[in-house]
């Protein structure tokens, strides 16, 4: 490992061009202690020492690989992996048919709201239907 830490360098020397920058000496701490900084504590880093005409282009490069390094984190990834209902499930089809004879079943109305969402049904649930339909339209 080389002795060099570009992150610290920039760091110091934001530290030392404005010591009363209370973002330089937040990221200082946090870097000292937790030994590291987020992608975005890393961006907002870098856009202060670019602004600075005393840190060499090459560090600031160098910083710039460090940032494109880190992973890009999405807070909606939840909705990007919905599951996939497969097509020839017998059981939507059920659904409708039960709502078309009783329209205000509410377990099977929570069923279909269920399905709509995109929500896997449990085993038991499964079950449910199929007996629903076996009691109420005489199919087995």
């Amino acid at each position: 490992m080389s002795g060099i830490d570009i992150v610290m360098d920039i760091l110091k020397m934001l530290k030392a061009a404005r010591p009363d920058s209370s973002f330089v000496e937040s990221l200082y701490q946090q870097y000292c202690n937790r030994g590291g900084l987020s992608r975005k504590q890393l961006e907002g880093l870098y856009s202060k020492a670019e602004k600075l005409a005393e840190i060499p282009t090459a560090r600031l490069a160098t910083l710039q690989a460090i940032i494109n390094k880190k992973p890009i984190r999405h807070r909606n990834d939840k909705t990007l992996n919905l599951p996939v209902i497969p097509v020839t499930d017998p059981l939507p089809a059920l659904i409708e048919e039960i709502l078309l004879k009783y329209p205000t079943h509410k377990r099977v109305l929570f069923l279909q709201q269920k399905h709509k969402q995109r929500e896997p049904f449990q085993q038991n649930e499964k079950d449910e239907i199929l007996r629903f339909a076996k009691l109420l339209l005489g199919e087995k």
